[in-house]
């Protein structure tokens, strides 16, 4: 079941508030519900432009939660491995098969205190037929609630709208999902990505890790 009951951000640091405020300059309310743990699976839904990191970024300030993201391992370099650090990147390699990928930001998450790990369902601005499940099977192996974010360009609103903890049973834990999502509405909505599985993974659990 999803837990929700998000508030406003008011901030309380001098960053937090001038997050807020550049927020509200802009129009937009940044709103979070409150989290009961420190480590989440970060899904964020829609993203259909480039100004949504924009978005993300301030909220990020605004809550005063440092978010992450996973890349390859590839994107970390001597020195520029550095600044995509600073950027909130966390490497991982991808070259393994299988549900290693899965393990290994398991096995983050359990080396960590506080962790927020951010993931776009659908892996791309562009329109895509169903949503990739890797947030779902990180979120199930690594014992930890999923984070649900958006960006509701109509309401104005970006932020954390409630939690969830995934069950295993992916069909029925998606359909809560679903729910939650399916008033949100990007900035660019002909491009926003259909909230639906691929017909075999809207089957009753196989104990698979691959999304």
């Amino acid at each position: 079941m999803i837990t929700t009951h998000p508030y406003a951000i008011q901030g309380h640091s001098l960053l937090q508030k001038f997050a807020v405020a550049m927020l509200r300059l802009l129009g937009w309310t940044a709103v979070m519900a409150p989290p009961t743990g420190k480590k989440y699976v970060m899904v964020g839904y829609p993203h259909t432009s480039n100004w949504d990191f924009l978005y993300a970024v301030l909220w990020g300030w605004a809550s005063g939660q440092r978010f992450r993201w996973i890349g390859k391992k590839e994107l970390f370099p001597p020195v520029l491995g550095l600044v995509m650090r600073w950027l909130g990147g966390i490497p991982v390699n991808r070259s393994k098969q299988g549900g290693d990928f899965v393990s290994q930001v398991a096995g983050i998450f359990d080396r960590s205190d506080n962790l927020w790990v951010v993931v776009a369902a659908d892996g791309t601005r562009k329109k895509a037929l169903y949503w990739r499940t890797g947030f779902y099977y990180m979120a199930l192996e690594a014992k930890v609630p999923l984070a649900l974010a958006y960006l509701d360009y109509k309401r104005k609103e970006v932020g954390v709208g409630g939690y969830f903890n995934p069950s295993g049973n992916l069909p029925a834990d998606f359909e809560q999902i679903k729910t939650f999502f399916a008033d949100k509405t990007g900035k660019n909505p002909d491009q926003q990505s259909e909230i639906r599985l691929k017909p075999e993974l809207a089957q009753p659990p196989s104990g698979n890790l691959e999304g």
